[in-house]
């Protein structure tokens, strides 16, 4: 009789214990909402839909949905500095978003009140770094939040496709000087995140802290200061975005052909592993990133 045995070189799952899945949106603040959605277009978004009783707008390329708000009642949206966007939160996609809500409540997180009227869906957050925030959303797979809050705009294709297969790779966040470690226990401790080694490099900027996600599916870059910058200018945030494409080169000259504008230097290869893109509007660029 013969009895299965485990291997012992088999690699171990890692802990998920919020059921993370992915990023369902990211969001923007501004008070620039027109500005900031032509950059957008040039990226490839599309506006898709409105929200019912908020100037918020809802765009989309591929898997990607990204909202800009321009809410003038939102807290995030006043601290804006000269109408410059900011990235204000970042949603992820979890199986069951009041557990994932209420554990990192247990684990110290400050939870952030719900404005939501009638008729319009709770989405259960915390605070992160800045200003900004932490979604959890439970309702992404055949029926969305953005079925009940949003409305269609008429004649506009519901799921414009992505430029060159574009889809989220990571966030890159800017930290406070010597903060790195304590920004890797919170990530480890609230999301179970997993720190990559610093040999393991991705895109084009050889700085900071990488994180992996649960799920796999994308990453989380720790970025701390310069050390000639002024420490007390250096505030914690959400910078920008990280783009995953097939073909780095090909993608930056099809975003060439739009209008987008990269940053040119000798450090900076764009047919190699990734590509920057110049800031507009004092606040807004994106790093696009090659991905298989």
């Amino acid at each position: 009789m013969r009895t299965q045995t485990t291997d012992r070189e088999s690699i171990p799952e890692l802990p998920n214990r919020l059921g993370i899945e992915g990023i369902e949106f990211i969001e923007y603040a501004t008070s620039r909402p027109q500005a900031l959605g032509q950059v957008l277009e040039q990226m490839g978004f599309r506006p898709v839909a409105r929200h019912r009783s908020r100037e918020v707008t809802l765009y989309r390329q591929g898997s990607m949905n990204l909202i800009v708000n321009a809410n003038h009642e939102a807290a995030r949206v006043e601290l804006t500095q000269e109408g410059q966007p900011v990235l204000s939160a970042v949603a992820f996609r979890v199986r069951d978003a009041l557990k994932a809500h209420t554990r990192c409540l247990d684990l110290g997180a400050w939870s952030v009140p719900s404005h939501a009227q009638a008729m319009e869906l709770h989405i259960p957050a915390i605070h992160g770094p800045g200003a900004s925030r932490f979604y959890f959303v439970d309702r992404w797979r055949e029926f969305s939040i953005y079925d009940i809050d949003f409305n269609p705009i008429p004649t506009v294709e519901v799921k414009p496709p992505a430029l060159e297969c574009m889809g989220y790779f990571g966030v890159v966040q800017y930290i406070g000087a010597q903060r790195s470690a304590d920004w890797l226990i919170y990530f480890e401790h609230m999301f179970d995140f997993t720190p990559i080694p610093d040999e393991e490099r991705y895109g084009i900027l050889p700085k900071g802290k990488l994180m992996r996600s649960p799920c796999g599916q994308f990453l989380w870059q720790l970025i701390e200061p310069e050390p000639w910058m002024d420490v007390e200018d250096s505030g914690e945030c959400l910078q920008r975005i990280g783009l995953g494409v097939k073909d780095v080169a090909k993608a930056v000259q099809v975003l060439k052909a739009r209008g987008v504008e990269f940053v040119e230097s000798s450090r900076l290869h764009p047919e190699d592993r990734g590509a920057l893109t110049r800031s507009v509007l004092g606040s807004v660029a994106f790093e696009l990133v090659h991905q298989d």
